[in-house]
């Protein structure tokens, strides 16, 4: 098992443990390479990875011909946490690497809350998943009402490894033994989960409400662009805005005028960007989340 995520966080900390109880031999990165990570699955004939999206990201950006050198068909399980891995990123990496790859969404206070399958990333390559044995999903009104079915809400998660609350005496919202995450979603008649943001991350923009995750998703499959996040923005006239930070490929080039351009035939006006940032490189903690302070910002 090959852990390249710091083991300092929940999630590399939970996959030192599994491979522990599995008795597995466990492979570890003082720092990750995507290329060293590609020979080290070759040379050790690793069969699980554990990862974010963004070391994901990276090891499909390499070229080709990199690529093409190591062998990787020892690989069962790509499991990836963290942070949202865009869709069409996802079907990338099931195309090239095979139906290896596992999304688990959670957190801290609720350990698990559902588990993708390649079965489920193949079908729906956006969605979150089902809740494994043991965990409930409820997406409830802010009063605790359920939403009808296919309507967004706050995600609530029940299982019995919820925890009892923060050091200062502080807890998340309960509602029925379900536990608010602070994220925002919806369930489709699957029963798979779909996340559509952290509710803090939502914006109410020209009077509607809407979530940075379908912009960056849209702005991801433009083949120019590497990576990207998405914030909301103050914003005199309309309340806020969206302001879009983006990476592009080596050599690749596109102005904000093509890409607002190409965003208006898939996205609604209230969407857009009115800020969009070009940058070498967006700034990450180690555990792959976007260090908003660090991001520039218009006034």
């Amino acid at each position: 098992m090959m852990i390249t995520t710091p083991i300092f966080h929940t999630w590399g900390l939970a996959a030192v443990q599994l491979g522990m109880a599995l008795h597995a031999e466990l492979v570890l990165q003082r720092r990750f390479d995507p290329e060293q990570t590609l020979r080290t699955i070759a040379q050790r004939r690793v069969t699980a990875l554990i990862a974010v999206p963004v070391m994901l990201q990276r090891i499909l950006d390499l070229p080709a011909e990199v690529k093409a050198r190591y062998d990787t068909s020892s690989l069962r399980v790509v499991a990836y946490s963290g942070s949202a891995m865009p869709a069409d990123r996802i079907t990338q990496f099931l195309d090239e690497f095979g139906p290896v790859l596992y999304g688990l969404y959670g957190s801290t206070e609720a350990s698990w809350a559902a588990i993708s399958t390649p079965a489920d990333l193949a079908a729906e390559p956006a969605t979150a998943g089902r809740p494994p044995l043991g965990t409930r999903i409820g997406i409830l009104h802010d009063d605790g009402r359920p939403v009808p079915r296919g309507e967004v809400g706050q995600i609530c998660v029940g299982n019995g490894m919820l925890f009892e609350g923060y050091t200062n005496g502080a807890g998340q919202p309960m509602f029925g033994g379900l536990m608010a995450t602070g994220d925002r979603g919806r369930l489709d008649a699957e029963g798979r989960l779909y996340v559509v943001g952290r509710a803090d991350d939502m914006i109410v923009s020209g009077g509607e409400n809407v979530f940075p995750r379908p912009v960056e998703d849209a702005i991801t499959a433009m083949p120019e662009v590497a990576d990207v996040a998405v914030f909301g923005v103050p914003d005199d006239e309309f309340g806020n805005r969206f302001a879009a930070y983006v990476v592009l490929h080596d050599g690749a080039t596109l102005t904000a005028e093509t890409l607002l351009a190409r965003l208006r035939h898939s996205l609604p006006r209230f969407s857009l960007p009115r800020d969009v940032h070009f940058l070498t490189e967006l700034p990450r903690n180690p555990t792959g989340k976007v260090i908003r302070r660090a991001l520039p910002h218009d006034r």
